[in-house]
């Protein structure tokens, strides 16, 4: 079968997938819609990842049988960069890589939280310009982590591995939103009744959800009101689960306390006001950004390719 890989791989990964597929990988720049109906034209299966352009558009028109490609093996956990639905209609299977990612994009939500918390990003703006003069007792003050309320947006493997962290890590208190009831944890945790009571119990309130449409804007001017101006806001989840606009505006008021992001509405796009801004800080979509991980994913999707070829149904599909 004839593979397309939408990005560059670790060596380790591109060794793996070139060992078993007739694969073909492109440059490191996301695709069109145009440019992915065409692969789809032109391909077996597909390992696409985020920012490729699968949209409604890109299948417009596509019954089963249309597109040569039958499997876009989705290099990561999130997978709204591809329409499931019009995938769907035209006889196409999505997976994903779920598990791979789990723990570093845990280790990046507690990264951005300390880094928030403590005012890490200003302190080394500061050192780096110059500007430090020394230590003295009132210089950047910021909070302190231990023995805080977490509340964590969404109680999944992601949610759960950061509740972990912050309850044996610092002793925080965690508290939790999530649209299904979760019973069975293996440290304390309490749900509660809904995600105003989330935030409004939190110090930190990290989101940890799906992207989509049922989740787009899910924290907007209420919900930060709601976490109040002692509050801190962290998002490892998807840009557009946070309205940027509403943010941006409580970070300035000071209607929250600060923000830690690794990713954003309209990346890579990251507006000039919260650029400007010294109460966030801001990663370039690290959250998996270690080569053990990417390997590991590539290889997880792999997996599902292989599946596929072989005439099993994949191991992490979606639709």
């Amino acid at each position: 079968m004839k593979l397309l890989v939408t990005r560059p791989m670790t060596p380790a990964a591109t060794e793996a997938i070139c060992a078993r597929f007739d694969a073909s990988f492109l440059p490191d720049h996301p695709l069109t819609p145009a440019e992915a109906r065409q692969a789809m034209q032109d391909h077996d299966l597909i390992l696409p990842t985020l920012r490729d352009g699968f949209t409604a558009e890109a299948f417009a028109g596509a019954a089963p049988g249309d597109l040569r490609c039958k499997l876009l093996a989705n290099f990561g956990v999130g997978f709204n960069h591809i329409d499931i639905e019009a995938a769907r209609t035209a006889g196409i299977a999505v997976s994903n890589t779920p598990g791979a990612v789990t723990d570093a994009t845990a280790d990046i939500a507690m990264t951005l939280l300390l880094m928030a918390a403590r005012r890490a990003s200003e302190g080394e703006h500061l050192v780096r310009s110059g500007a430090w003069d020394g230590w003295y007792p009132t210089q950047l003050l910021g909070t302190h982590v231990t023995g805080k309320t977490v509340g964590i947006i969404g109680m999944g493997r992601i949610g759960q591995a950061i509740a972990r962290r912050c309850h044996f890590g610092f002793g925080m208190r965690v508290v939790f939103h999530n649209r299904s009831v979760v019973s069975s944890l293996d440290f304390p945790a309490e749900q509660m009744p809904d995600l105003a009571a989330t935030l409004s119990a939190a110090d930190f309130a990290v989101v940890a959800v799906p992207g989509g449409a049922g989740t787009r804007h899910l924290i907007g001017a209420a919900e930060l009101a709601a976490l109040g101006p002692g509050g801190y806001l962290i998002n490892i989840s998807r840009g557009d689960v946070v309205d940027e606009a509403a943010l941006i505006a409580a970070l300035q008021s000071g209607a929250i306390a600060g923000a830690g992001l690794d990713v954003y509405e309209q990346e890579p796009l990251v507006p000039e006001e919260l650029r400007k801004l010294w109460n966030v800080s801001l990663l370039p979509h690290l959250g998996t950004a270690a080569e053990e991980v990417r390997t590991a994913m590539a290889l997880r999707a792999l997996d599902n390719l292989v599946d596929f070829a072989e005439g099993r149904p994949p191991r992490d599909l979606v639709t």
